[in-house]
């Protein structure tokens, strides 16, 4: 017997569609906006604690020794992994894998930014392994410090390695499987660790690593970000150590100045730039969420397709949860004559799904040409409306991993107690019915912050359809905003397949 989890319950899907009705009418019938706010600010001013702040910020020991905290998890997990029972609900590996980490990580990007990077320890490994050093510039830095090959220097590697570890997570099963999710872990220390050993800087955090462009993407909504304390002082710096880097401490590892950062994607927030500043000019500071998506960030051709599949594979990860995702998967395979695993039935299903997606927007923003009468090539087009596709699928992988986080991390505490799961068996359906009906929160509760989420990325989605189009429209007239309907009938449609998805009872991970 399957357990699930309950659906949304169908008048928060009301009150939702009743909100997303009311809300495309606006858009509809209102001017388009002509300026976005922007105002910040640094912590590092607040009065009293804001020399603390900035202290704290450029303090490369708080770093290091969150850093060994991570690395002695993640070794912990592989030791699990790979030495530990099979059993994925007893498991170390499994269970702070992909029901605490990758369900929680989304969440620590809206309050913390790309604060994750800052801590990964496949990023701190590699580090180790190839400067042989903890913290302090290797020289000679131990790699051939080649320069990545033009056709690898975007994010299209990313986007590929996403894709294929969402096959190996929903097809091959690596989330019930202990010891795959030990191998696919030290598979990418081997090519964070090989990439450093050839490329220059840490090519993978910038090009190659799907987690860190997911966390770099998604950090775009975050009303947090690393900046300069005062624009003037990087205005004035001659010296550009937050670049260049000084003698103990490394260059930025994705080559960005600090003074000329406008977004968020490819900041990892090592702290290099903060600890080699001269003038302590770094630091955290707020702002208004998604400002970069409403803007100020830029619209690149690789880029927007990675926003477009990681929307496509975020709604795929719930659609795989249905109890009737398997049934449809063992029609396809009676239909091709597929067998034993269905992996090619499944990854007919993954393709599918992120071509439907991709064609779906590339026809409405095609019709956003048409409707504009917009002298943008396509490709422009296409680029400059992904960014809505970033609050759509921030909003329900965070409602979407809610479910798993809330409702399957309820034990934990004995999977630490016993991290290899020694001497245990599988849960029991008692077991699992009782977890079920024990959670973090209440179920009300829950439904809440779902049905919140989904209204806040239907909101933040229309506001980047309305900045967005503002440079699209031809004219200023008042109506202006009908021109932009296909957009709207993609941010609806989206919002409705994911709301659909909540609302369906949806299979435990384990």
């Amino acid at each position: 017997m399957t357990m699930t989890h309950p659906g949304l319950p169908e008048y928060w899907g009301m009150i939702i569609m009743v909100f997303i009705s009311l809300a495309v009418l606006w858009v509809l019938f209102s001017p388009t906006p002509a300026t976005v706010r922007t105002s910040v600010f640094s912590l590092a001013r607040i009065p009293v604690i804001g020399n603390g702040i900035r202290a704290i910020t450029a303090n490369r020991w708080l770093l290091l020794s969150l850093k060994f905290v991570m690395v002695g998890f993640f070794l912990l997990i592989i030791f699990a992994g790979l030495f530990g029972t099979p059993i994925p609900e007893r498991n170390m590996a499994t269970v702070l894998t992909w029901n605490l980490w990758w369900s929680g990580l989304v969440f620590s990007v809206f309050f913390l930014g790309s604060a994750w990077c800052a801590v990964c320890p496949l990023d701190a490994i590699s580090q180790w392994l190839v400067r042989r050093k903890l913290w302090r510039r290797a020289h000679p830095d131990n790699s051939l410090n080649l320069k990545v090959p033009r056709w690898m220097a975007n994010v299209w590697p990313a986007l590929f390695m996403f894709i294929a570890l969402t096959w190996l997570e929903l097809g091959v099963g690596i989330t019930i499987n202990p010891y795959a999710t030990a191998a696919v872990s030290l598979l990418m220390v081997v090519l964070a660790t090989a990439s450093l050993a050839i490329f220059q800087r840490k090519a993978f955090c910038r090009y190659f690593c799907p987690v860190g462009r997911t966390v770099g993407f998604y950090s775009q909504l975050s009303p947090i970000e690393l900046r300069p304390i005062d624009n003037d002082v990087c205005a004035s710096c001659k010296t550009l150590d937050c670049y260049h880097g000084t003698e103990e401490v490394e260059p930025c590892p994705t080559w960005l100045v600090m003074g000329r950062l406008k977004q968020n994607s490819y900041c990892t927030s090592c702290g290099n730039c903060t600890q080699s500043c001269p003038h302590e000019n770094i630091a955290w500071r707020f702002r208004p969420p998604s400002v970069e998506a409403l803007h100020s960030g830029r619209p690149h051709w690789d880029e927007s397709w990675f926003m477009i599949g990681l929307l496509a594979l975020t709604g795929f990860h719930g659609l795989t949860m249905m109890p009737f995702w398997e049934v449809w998967m063992s029609q396809l395979a009676q239909t091709i004559g597929d067998s034993g695993r269905l992996l090619w039935s499944f990854t007919i299903g993954l393709v599918s799904c992120l071509a439907v997606i991709a064609a779906i927007y590339a026809l409405l923003v095609e019709a956003t040409r048409k409707l504009t009468g917009t002298q943008l090539e396509f490709r422009r087009l296409f680029a400059t409306f992904a960014f809505i596709a970033l609050p759509l699928a921030f909003a329900y992988h965070m409602a979407h991993n809610l479910n798993h986080l809330i409702r399957e991390s309820v034990g934990l505490g004995e999977v630490f107690m016993n991290p290899f799961g020694t001497g245990t068996v599988p849960l029991s359906m008692m077991e699992k019915h009782e977890r079920h009906i024990t959670m973090w929160m209440s179920q009300d509760v829950l439904f809440a912050i779902q049905a919140g989420l989904m209204i806040f990325g239907f909101w933040i989605a229309i506001q980047v359809i309305r900045h967005r189009g503002a440079a699209v429209l031809v004219n200023d007239d008042r109506l202006a905003g009908a021109k932009l309907l296909p957009m709207l009938v993609f941010a609806t449609g989206i919002t409705g397949f994911h709301l659909w998805l909540l609302m369906q009872p949806m299979i435990m991970r384990m």
